[in-house]
C-alpha cells in the first residue's frame, strides 16, 4: 500500500511541476492520467520494493555523493592516461566476485562501475561481473572492494 500511496504522490509532483498550470481543467485532467496510471500499474502487478525502492531513499544520497567523487577522479585519471599516450593505457578484462544479495544491489553495482569513466560492466552472472577497464589500476581498485562495500551498506 505504501508504494502505491508513493508512486501517486510522485506522480502528482511530477504532473504539477512539468504541467505549470493550476487551472482545475489541467488538475482534473491530470488526476485522472495518475488514477489510469496506478491502475495499470496494479493490473500489471509492478508496484513493489524493487519498482520503488523506499528502503534506500536516505541511504542513496550519500552515496550519490560518493559516486559522484569517484567519477570525478576516474574522469582525471583517464585523461591523464590519454594525454601520456597509448603506451600507458592498460587495457584490462576480468570477472569480479560481488557480495550483493539482492538483484537491485547487483544492479546499482554494475551500473555504478559503468558510470566510473574507463570501466565497463560487459556481462552479470550470478555473483559474478565481466568488467572491461581501460586500466588496470582501476580493476585493482575494484578488487579492493570499497565500491562493492559501499553498495551493500545500501542493501542493509
Amino acid at each position: 500500500m505504501r508504494h502505491t500511496i508513493f508512486l501517486s504522490i510522485s506522480l502528482a509532483v511530477f504532473w504539477l511541476l512539468n504541467s505549470g498550470h493550476n487551472t482545475a481543467l489541467i488538475l482534473s485532467l491530470g488526476a485522472v492520467s495518475i488514477l489510469l496510471v496506478l491502475y495499470i500499474a496494479h493490473r500489471m502487478d509492478v508496484i513493489d520494493h524493487e519498482a520503488q525502492p523506499l528502503h534506500l531513499k536516505f541511504k542513496i544520497i550519500s552515496y550519490y555523493g560518493w559516486l559522484i567523487k569517484e567519477i570525478i577522479i576516474s574522469n582525471w585519471l583517464v585523461v591523464k592516461h590519454i594525454w601520456l599516450g597509448s603506451k600507458t593505457i592498460t587495457p584490462t578484462m576480468t570477472t569480479i566476485t560481488v557480495s550483493q544479495k539482492s538483484d537491485i544491489g547487483k544492479v546499482i553495482y554494475a551500473n555504478s562501475i559503468t558510470l566510473t569513466p574507463g570501466t565497463v560492466t560487459v556481462s552479470l552472472g550470478g555473483d559474478q561481473f565481466m568488467v572491461h577497464a581501460l586500466l588496470k589500476e582501476s580493476i585493482d581498485d575494484l578488487k579492493a572492494g570499497e565500491m562493492d562495500q559501499r553498495v551493500t551498506q545500501l542493501e542493509n
